[in-house]
């Protein structure tokens, strides 16, 4: 069962979007600055920042960019053709590629990953504060 929503939690949540679309928009901003599109950038992210291994499978790659294999295909190809990932045959499954970074994307993402981060200290607490405001004391 959904409890009503009272005028300010309409207005946190449409604060937190806000905020939300703001460092969005920065991101973009810093990839675009790097020569990346935000899907490029977003990519080497979620291959630098998958657990416990330095490359991902296709799959896995679709998985966390939420995007459909082909599409995923698509985007490793340019990637590949910029210079920015290698794949590489999975020695487990021959059939399965592996996509890892090379030295020039880990030096790009090193440099937007360090002002993402900086850009986050400075948006945390306002962030934090949103995130209370929308958590409540409600069940």
């Amino acid at each position: 069962m959904t409890q009503a929503l009272s005028k300010a939690d309409y207005e946190a949540l449409a604060a937190f979007r806000h905020a939300l679309r703001r460092f969005l928009d920065f991101s973009g901003e810093a990839a675009k600055e790097a020569g990346l599109t935000p899907q490029q950038h977003q990519a080497l992210l979620a291959i630098k920042g998958f657990p416990d291994r330095d490359r991902v499978t296709i799959g896995e790659l679709a998985e966390q960019l939420v995007l459909r294999h082909h599409s995923t295909v698509g985007l490793v190809d340019r990637l590949e053709a910029l210079g920015l990932v290698r794949r590489e045959a999975d020695p487990a499954d021959r059939r399965r590629a592996l996509v890892g970074l090379t030295d020039r994307a880990e030096q790009a993402l090193a440099g937007l990953s360090a002002i993402h981060r900086a850009e986050l200290r400075r948006l945390g607490p306002s962030l934090a504060a949103l995130l209370q405001r929308l958590g409540g004391d409600r069940p």
